[in-house]
């Protein structure tokens, strides 16, 4: 197997990768952004990719939802929850009251301003394409007296010649990172029991009514939504489609029979995958809406129409 992931080497995208039985001892590629990740799946380099795409704070990254739900297909396989801590690096010599730059990812940030703003409330945020990145840049010729940079403690272990100005300082201590391996589509992962579908649904006509349409095809069918985020298409101002998750896999009745009914309103609805969640969290499904229940439903129809 050759993995892919979001690196440089040390992200929490790697520690989520390494989650996965085997890939150890696999081929892991760093990829510099998810769609050079991405990308490499659907070209054949590589047989996944380790991406992010929900934080318990800052909610769905916008890269992974839009980079999936364009382009050639690709389905999501299997899924990874990593805590999330920080610490706040930088070159020995430097300290806490002299930092006026620190670089990281726009979610590290996020997760980290109540903090920055209390301990180096004149520091300059500067954007990195990760927390890994943004910390290794500290090593280069290029980085000034008085950069620091927020990052996973591994980052920190892995780069002794980093020295930690501060440790645990994300403002939520529960912080929890999902993560997705994404492959080209083949065979459903087997239904578990404790699954989750993803789908995104473009809006295929802008009227009164159109989102509720969408949401009854789920509701009607007693599916529950862990997760609904709308995205421009980048098409025209005020078009949209929603990423979706669901509780179930396809190969459960109602998320079958919901399927169907989102295809039917919106024949651009693309497929995702069924995967079964890291939490292993299983639904509560009502008596109506069991498989029991849909094949005895459809068994009385074949009876009337004399099938």
């Amino acid at each position: 197997m050759i993995y892919t992931f979001l690196g440089p080497e040390g992200t929490f995208t790697e520690a989520a990768l390494l989650k996965v039985p085997g890939s150890r001892d696999a081929v892991r590629i760093p990829s510099s952004s998810v769609n050079e990740a991405l990308d490499r799946v659907r070209r054949g380099e590589a047989d996944a990719a380790m991406v992010p795409i929900e934080n318990s704070v800052e909610g769905g990254v916008t890269a992974t939802l839009d980079a999936i739900s364009t382009g050639p297909e690709l389905r999501i396989v299997r899924e990874e929850l990593v805590p999330i801590t920080f610490v706040l690096v930088a070159r020995p010599g430097t300290s806490l009251a002299e930092v006026k730059r620190v670089f990281t990812h726009g979610h590290a940030w996020a997760q980290c301003r109540a903090w920055a703003a209390s301990n180096i409330p004149t520091a300059e945020y500067v954007p990195a394409s990760s927390t890994a990145a943004g910390a290794i840049a500290l090593l280069e010729d290029g980085s000034l007296p008085g950069d620091a940079a927020i990052c996973g403690p591994i980052v920190a272990d892995e780069h002794p010649e980093l020295n930690v100005l501060a440790a645990d300082i994300g403002d939520n201590p529960g912080a929890v990172t999902r993560f997705i391996l994404v492959s080209r589509p083949a065979g459903l992962p087997p239904r578990t029991g404790a699954d989750k579908t993803t789908v995104a649904v473009p809006l295929p006509e802008d009227h009164p009514g159109a989102l509720m349409e969408i949401l009854w095809q789920f509701a009607s069918r007693g599916v529950n939504l862990s997760r609904i985020e709308s995205r421009p298409t980048g098409e025209y101002l005020g078009h949209y489609f929603f990423s979706i998750d669901a509780e179930g896999h396809a190969r459960d009745a109602r998320v079958a029979d919901a399927l169907a009914g989102l295809h039917r309103i919106s024949p651009g609805t693309r497929f995702l995958g069924s995967y079964s969640r890291a939490d292993a969290v299983e639904p509560t499904v009502g008596p109506i809406n069991a498989d029991e229940a849909f094949d005895a439903s459809r068994a009385w129809v074949s009876g009337i129409l004399g099938d």
